[in-house]
């Protein structure tokens, strides 16, 4: 496995490795990498010659207050996952390296982003959607690989690489859970051994939702009533949205239609930690 931090020099291996007609994959990373990255990376690796993982923290996808200086980065620990999964070039550039003196571009995400996370967490979709595109221009990669835990990062990602017509193929990637259904994710460390059992809740209440749907109730009102009380049994969840909405836009929707597939979102505080998770409702 070949480190690079240059984007020049990681540009300038890409296009090589396209003239020897390799066939590029690239997942891309805050670091802290758990088993939902290992699972992108495998994915990755099934479809292409060349698989490159991007690690990067960045700045412009954290509002103020967030944990962008506490986030973990175990880059030691990092490296060596990424190799013993197969991963062939390690990219990781820092801030200034990204975000050059005078740096004003920036991608505007529609309305999609507007709302929910968006909503929550305000320039959040900008600053992501602008880093991967240049993500994807810095790899030259065929094919991206996300995970779907990050449905609305997935929805507007999608929006932009229709969009702007960026030559690129997306791949979406199962939620992965632990044993007891929670979502993996980089900010599970946070939580405490009684915060992390109280976490449970979220998958809880995504499959009470899925058992009413296979029982053909098409109320999302009804559905969200029973998802809150599921999640709100848990002594320090607080919840900062549950709602039902289409894959595609991230709109609302009060009834469920036969035949069509819709999202359970949810964010919840558990303590001091914000989690999120989905999960797909369709009424057969």
């Amino acid at each position: 496995m070949q480190i690079i931090n240059d984007p020049a020099e990681m540009q300038k291996t890409a296009e090589s490795l396209r003239l020897k007609h390799q066939f590029i994959a690239v997942v891309m990373t805050m670091g802290a990498l758990h088993e939902g990255h290992l699972h992108l990376i495998r994915l990755a690796k099934q479809r292409a010659g060349t698989v490159i993982l991007t690690i990067f923290v960045n700045p412009q996808q954290f509002s103020p207050g967030e944990d962008f200086h506490r986030y973990p980065r175990p880059f030691e620990k990092d490296a060596a996952m990424a190799k013993a999964a197969g991963v062939d070039y390690l990219f990781v550039p820092d801030t200034e390296q990204m975000y050059t003196g005078g740096f004003q571009t920036q991608v505007t995400a529609g309305d999609i982003a507007n709302r929910f996370e968006g909503s929550a967490r305000p320039g959040h979709f900008n600053g992501m959607a602008t880093v991967v595109l240049k993500l994807m221009l810095i790899s030259k990669a065929h094919l991206a690989v996300f995970g779907e835990k990050d449905a609305q990062q997935l929805a507007v990602i999608k929006r932009m690489v229709k969009d702007l017509n960026i030559d690129i193929k997306i791949l979406e990637a199962p939620v992965i859970r632990e044993e007891d259904g929670l979502a993996t994710s980089s900010r599970n460390i946070y939580l405490s051994s009684k915060e992390r059992k109280q976490a449970t809740v979220l998958y809880k209440g995504i499959c009470r939702a899925e058992e009413l749907v296979q029982k053909k109730v098409a109320d999302t009102e009804k559905i969200i009533r029973e998802v809150i009380s599921i999640i709100e049994s848990a002594p320090d969840a607080k919840i900062d949205y549950a709602n039902i909405v289409s894959t595609d836009t991230f709109t609302e929707t009060d009834t469920l239609k036969p035949d069509t597939e819709y999202l359970l979102v949810l964010a919840v505080w558990i303590g001091s930690s914000r989690l999120i998770d989905n999960g797909k409702l369709r009424i057969n």
